[in-house]
Protein backbone atom coordinates (compact mmCIF):
# COMPACT_ATOMS: atom_id res chain seq x y z
CA UNK A 1 0.00 0.00 0.00
CA UNK A 2 1.34 3.40 -0.90
CA UNK A 3 0.18 6.46 1.03
CA UNK A 4 1.06 10.02 0.05
CA UNK A 5 0.14 13.28 1.76
CA UNK A 6 0.00 16.64 -0.01
CA UNK A 7 -0.03 20.09 1.56
CA UNK A 8 0.06 23.59 0.14
CA UNK A 9 3.25 24.55 1.98
CA UNK A 10 6.91 25.09 1.14
CA UNK A 11 8.98 21.94 1.67
CA UNK A 12 12.72 21.45 2.10
CA UNK A 13 14.00 18.48 0.11
CA UNK A 14 17.44 16.89 0.28
CA UNK A 15 18.71 15.92 -3.18
CA UNK A 16 22.21 14.57 -3.71
CA UNK A 17 23.51 16.07 -0.47
CA UNK A 18 22.22 19.56 -1.31
CA UNK A 19 19.15 21.29 0.03
CA UNK A 20 16.52 22.54 -2.39
CA UNK A 21 13.26 24.35 -1.83
CA UNK A 22 10.21 22.87 -3.47
CA UNK A 23 7.55 25.47 -4.18
CA UNK A 24 3.95 24.53 -3.50
CA UNK A 25 2.15 23.05 -6.48
CA UNK A 26 -1.44 23.58 -7.47
CA UNK A 27 -3.90 20.85 -6.50
CA UNK A 28 -4.12 19.55 -10.06
CA UNK A 29 -0.37 19.51 -10.56
CA UNK A 30 0.32 17.77 -7.24
CA UNK A 31 -2.23 15.07 -8.02
CA UNK A 32 -0.79 14.17 -11.39
CA UNK A 33 2.97 14.78 -11.38
CA UNK A 34 5.37 13.09 -8.95
CA UNK A 35 7.77 15.52 -7.31
CA UNK A 36 10.61 15.28 -4.82
CA UNK A 37 8.42 17.04 -2.25
CA UNK A 38 5.63 14.53 -2.85
CA UNK A 39 8.00 11.58 -2.50
CA UNK A 40 9.32 13.02 0.77
CA UNK A 41 5.79 13.13 2.16
CA UNK A 42 5.23 9.35 2.24
CA UNK A 43 3.53 8.50 5.53
CA UNK A 44 3.70 5.35 7.58
CA UNK A 45 0.44 3.36 7.28
CA UNK A 46 0.47 2.55 11.01
CA UNK A 47 -0.36 6.13 12.01
CA UNK A 48 -3.38 6.30 14.34
CA UNK A 49 -6.40 8.22 12.98
CA UNK A 50 -6.83 11.75 14.40
CA UNK A 51 -10.60 11.62 13.73
CA UNK A 52 -12.99 8.81 14.61
CA UNK A 53 -14.67 6.81 11.86
CA UNK A 54 -18.34 7.85 11.88
CA UNK A 55 -19.94 4.72 10.36
CA UNK A 56 -21.14 6.70 7.32
CA UNK A 57 -20.43 3.83 4.90
CA UNK A 58 -23.10 1.69 6.56
CA UNK A 59 -23.57 -1.78 7.98
CA UNK A 60 -21.08 -4.43 6.96
CA UNK A 61 -18.32 -1.92 6.12
CA UNK A 62 -15.10 -2.32 8.09
CA UNK A 63 -12.23 0.19 8.08
CA UNK A 64 -9.28 -1.34 6.22
CA UNK A 65 -7.08 1.77 6.01
CA UNK A 66 -6.94 5.43 6.98
CA UNK A 67 -4.79 8.49 6.38
CA UNK A 68 -4.54 11.71 8.37
CA UNK A 69 -4.31 15.26 7.12
CA UNK A 70 -2.23 16.75 9.92
CA UNK A 71 -4.62 17.28 12.86
CA UNK A 72 -7.52 18.37 10.60
CA UNK A 73 -9.05 14.93 10.08
CA UNK A 74 -8.79 11.48 8.56
CA UNK A 75 -9.84 9.78 5.34
CA UNK A 76 -11.11 6.23 5.88
CA UNK A 77 -11.24 3.39 3.34
CA UNK A 78 -13.77 0.70 4.23
CA UNK A 79 -14.69 -2.61 2.63
CA UNK A 80 -17.79 -4.80 2.79
CA UNK A 81 -16.64 -8.39 2.20
CA UNK A 82 -20.20 -9.60 1.59
CA UNK A 83 -20.91 -7.18 -1.27
CA UNK A 84 -17.35 -6.44 -2.50
CA UNK A 85 -18.10 -2.76 -2.05
CA UNK A 86 -15.41 -0.21 -1.15
CA UNK A 87 -16.27 3.11 0.49
CA UNK A 88 -14.37 6.29 1.35
CA UNK A 89 -15.30 9.03 3.81
CA UNK A 90 -13.22 12.02 5.00
CA UNK A 91 -14.00 13.06 8.60
CA UNK A 92 -12.95 16.29 10.32
CA UNK A 93 -11.41 16.10 13.77
CA UNK A 94 -13.35 19.15 14.94
CA UNK A 95 -16.60 19.94 13.09
CA UNK A 96 -17.24 23.63 12.57
CA UNK A 97 -17.81 26.21 9.87
CA UNK A 98 -17.94 24.70 6.36
CA UNK A 99 -14.54 24.13 4.72
CA UNK A 100 -13.48 22.63 1.40
CA UNK A 101 -13.40 18.82 1.66
CA UNK A 102 -13.53 15.81 -0.62
CA UNK A 103 -13.65 12.01 -0.68
CA UNK A 104 -12.77 10.08 -3.87
CA UNK A 105 -12.59 6.40 -4.79
CA UNK A 106 -11.69 4.83 -8.12
CA UNK A 107 -10.88 1.55 -9.85
CA UNK A 108 -10.18 0.50 -13.44
CA UNK A 109 -13.65 -0.84 -14.26
CA UNK A 110 -15.65 0.85 -11.49
CA UNK A 111 -14.76 4.38 -12.57
CA UNK A 112 -14.51 7.22 -10.07
CA UNK A 113 -16.90 8.34 -7.34
CA UNK A 114 -16.32 11.76 -5.74
CA UNK A 115 -18.05 13.92 -3.14
CA UNK A 116 -16.60 17.42 -2.82
CA UNK A 117 -17.76 20.75 -1.54
CA UNK A 118 -18.00 22.85 1.60
CA UNK A 119 -18.76 20.60 4.60
CA UNK A 120 -18.98 21.03 8.37
CA UNK A 121 -18.27 17.45 9.47
CA UNK A 122 -17.45 14.98 6.66
CA UNK A 123 -17.28 14.40 2.90
CA UNK A 124 -18.68 11.21 1.41
CA UNK A 125 -19.46 8.45 1.64
CA UNK A 126 -18.58 7.40 -1.91
CA UNK A 127 -18.83 3.79 -3.09
CA UNK A 128 -17.41 1.52 -5.81
CA UNK A 129 -17.83 -2.21 -6.28
CA UNK A 130 -14.38 -3.49 -7.19
CA UNK A 131 -14.36 -7.20 -6.45
CA UNK A 132 -11.01 -8.59 -7.61
CA UNK A 133 -9.65 -5.11 -8.44
CA UNK A 134 -7.31 -2.59 -6.86
CA UNK A 135 -8.68 0.76 -5.72
CA UNK A 136 -7.23 4.23 -5.36
CA UNK A 137 -8.69 6.37 -2.58
CA UNK A 138 -8.24 10.02 -1.72
CA UNK A 139 -9.50 12.64 0.66
CA UNK A 140 -8.87 16.25 1.49
CA UNK A 141 -9.58 18.99 3.99
CA UNK A 142 -8.77 22.62 3.11
CA UNK A 143 -5.30 22.58 1.47
CA UNK A 144 -4.32 19.11 2.74
CA UNK A 145 -4.98 15.89 0.88
CA UNK A 146 -4.02 12.25 0.99
CA UNK A 147 -3.95 9.44 -1.55
CA UNK A 148 -3.74 5.71 -1.00
CA UNK A 149 -3.29 2.86 -3.46
CA UNK A 150 -2.66 -0.85 -3.31
CA UNK A 151 -5.84 -2.24 -1.78
CA UNK A 152 -6.96 -5.09 -3.96
CA UNK A 153 -9.87 -7.42 -3.31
Amino acid sequence: MKLVRHAAAVAVVVTGGALALAAPASASASASAPTAAKAAAVAAPSEAPVAKYNGACGAGHKVIDSANMENLGTTFLTYNKTTGENCVVTVRTKPGAPVKMFARLSSKTGGTATDSGQFTTYAGPVYIEALGECVTWEGGITTYSTKGTGHCG
